[in-house]
């Protein structure tokens, strides 16, 4: 006689920041086997190319997520910029870079935060969110917004930063870095944090580089993998170099996001003292024709727009590979053979978004 049960774990759980749902094969209190199921805030988001402007789209396309929501904007001009031959201004490509390592530190932050609080470690929770606010401040005052912001468009960007604002954002950075770095130390040595996450929902390089990790998961597993390093929009002059760990489990998954954190700050600090003058965006004249891949690295891995376009002002198709639908199978492998009470932390270790895995 079988004493395996099927435990449904979500959409709605108090740890989840979004609902993603998994069918949990349980023997006793032990994981057997994780069935995922996606597809309960399916929104259509890529069907509405054939209804808009191609330049309008770009607001539609940052909609997909709301904290990588800049990067989405990115990428999809990418795209359309590759198709129309459109040269961004060096000035815009920095700017773009600023914006999308903001991103990744209020990313990381919040993500910080959440699997703190899912270990019960309120201090740790408070002070990474306390630290994203200011960062959230930063990215308020140069766009206008403070999640979605609006600031991209198909040959540049809408805003400029004076040099005045970068030197105090970089000022801003230098002050709140000690509190970063504190942080860090609490993640990398804090017995709690060790002892809930080390040695917890291993996944191997082998298997990384097989069920196809990307991001942080990826990194965590030692995969040397960050679309940065193909030098995309100003990556290719600040000497970037990816973070990678050795051991693959939960603790390895989150030291990457955290120790990203300060790299972010070294990289704004690079690409304002190399900011270039000039303009911020080239005119776009015609309708693009033709179809291409652009990939960009979100704040939890490769993300991927296609784009066909056939000259007319509405694309044909538009399709969009997100991280977190690319890691959703090492989620799985991570999760046979752990404790059920241990589910919620390996979860929240790919950083899962449902409405950017499902648009």
């Amino acid at each position: 006689m079988s004493n395996r049960i099927v435990v449904p774990f979500g959409p709605q759980h108090p740890v989840l920041p979004e609902p993603i749902h998994l069918d949990l094969v349980l023997e006793d209190e032990r994981v057997v086997e994780a069935i995922p199921t996606i597809g309960y805030i399916h929104r259509g988001l890529e069907k509405l190319v054939e209804k808009r402007d191609f330049k309008d789209y770009v607001l539609i396309a940052e909609r997909i997520c709301g904290i990588c929501s800049f990067t989405h904007s990115v990428t999809y001009c990418n795209a359309i910029e590759q198709i129309m031959g459109i040269e961004v201004p060096p000035r815009a490509q920095f700017i773009r870079t600023i914006w999308m390592e903001y991103s990744r530190m209020h990313s990381h932050l919040l993500w910080l935060g959440l699997t703190a609080d899912a270990m019960g470690f309120e201090n740790l929770f408070m002070n990474a969110w306390r630290l994203r606010e200011e960062i959230l401040d930063d990215m308020e005052a140069t766009t206008g917004g403070r999640v979605i912001q609006g600031s991209s468009k198909v040959g540049g960007i809408r805003l400029d930063i004076p040099d005045e604002k970068l030197g105090e954002m970089v000022d801003h950075l230098k002050a709140i870095r000690p509190r970063l770095e504190e942080s860090n130390r609490i993640f990398t040595h804090d017995q709690t944090v060790r002892h809930r996450m080390r040695g917890l929902g291993v996944l191997t390089k082998e298997e990384a580089w097989d069920l196809g990790a990307v991001g942080p998961v990826a990194r965590g597993s030692g995969c040397d993998m960050d679309v940065r390093s193909s030098g995309y929009s100003a990556y290719g002059e600040l000497g970037f170099k990816p973070i990678t760990l050795p051991h693959g489990d939960c603790l390895d998954r989150c030291l990457v996001r955290s120790q990203e954190v300060l790299a972010a700050v070294d990289l704004v600090e690079r690409a304002v003292a190399k900011m270039p003058d000039g303009p911020i965006e080239e005119k776009v004249k015609g309708n693009p024709d033709g179809e291409c891949f652009a990939f960009t690295e979100q704040p939890r891995g490769e993300c991927m727009h296609y784009v066909k376009a056939n000259g007319t002002k509405n694309l044909v198709r538009h399709r969009v590979r997100t991280p977190t639908l690319t890691n959703i199978p090492p989620l799985v492998k991570m999760l046979a053979g752990i404790e059920l009470a241990d589910v919620p932390v390996v979860v929240l270790t790919i950083d899962p978004c449902i409405g950017c895995a499902e648009r």
